[in-house]
């Protein structure tokens, strides 16, 4: 319940807040190239707002759950709130799941989003490296993750980009979740240090030297860590397969 929770919270409408994240400092000015601010407009109205990542020029990477009708992707931002010169806004001319997506207990949340056009690659906007089908994230490993979230349970969006340095845990620490497969996720945060992601994190990376290891998936109402992150190396050859059109 608690990660359903997270996960509808997640999704809130952008007048009622997003995610972001929680111990963490602000981003030097397009230091992370590769971030994607995600905005879904839904069929009431409103709009549901979402991190991910640039993994190749046409395409970015998200979770599952924040994909939905009429998509434009933010590339080259910081402060979301205004116009930079750096920024490129493309819509999404469709968003490919994977075969074996489970709604239900959210095991493989993630998308590719495939943009109207290839997005130019520029020194605020480039793509992040992915590993490889075999590199397994250990638990012990020093991460990054970033976002637009909330900074705080009842603390507002943070219109620029913020990060924070998370641990990676063994799945032991997850299992206070319903749902959890060391397999296909990534339990992050370690329960002694306030630090985590938050509302309107989702979607975004978990970078760990350098490489994108996972998604922001789902994690507790209350914002306490560990979270859950989808785990990227077991998708490599369909995302592959994805890009090349097969």
């Amino acid at each position: 319940m608690q990660a359903l929770l997270f996960l509808m919270a997640l999704l809130l409408p952008s007048r009622a807040g997003a995610e972001e994240i929680i111990g963490g400092v602000e981003s030097e000015p397009h230091s992370r190239p590769y971030m994607a601010y995600v905005n879904t407009f839904s069929k009431k109205g409103y709009v549901a707002i979402c991190g991910g990542f640039l993994i190749a020029p046409q395409f970015v990477m998200t979770a599952a759950h924040c994909s939905g009708r009429r998509m434009t992707v933010t590339l080259g931002a910081h402060n979301v709130r205004k116009r930079e010169c750096t920024q490129q806004k493309i819509k999404v001319e469709k968003y490919i799941l994977p075969p074996n997506y489970n709604v239900s207990s959210k095991f493989n949340d993630i998308v590719l989003l495939k943009l109207k056009k290839q997005a130019n690659l520029t020194s605020a906007v480039d793509v992040v490296p992915l590993p490889g089908p075999s590199d397994f994230a250990k638990p012990g490993t020093m991460c990054w993750a970033a976002g637009w979230g909330r900074t705080g349970v009842k603390k507002s969006i943070s219109h620029t980009l913020r990060e924070v340095e998370l641990k990676i845990v063994g799945e032991k620490a997850c299992k206070i979740f319903r749902h959890y497969k060391d397999s296909l996720q990534i339990c992050v945060g370690s329960s002694t240090k306030v630090a985590s992601v938050y509302m309107g994190d989702s979607g975004g990376p978990l970078l760990c030297a350098g490489v994108a290891h996972g998604i922001v998936s789902s994690g507790r109402g209350n914002a306490k860590p560990p979270a859950i992150f989808t785990r990227i190396s077991p998708h490599v050859p369909w995302i592959n397969r994805v890009i090349k059109g097969e």
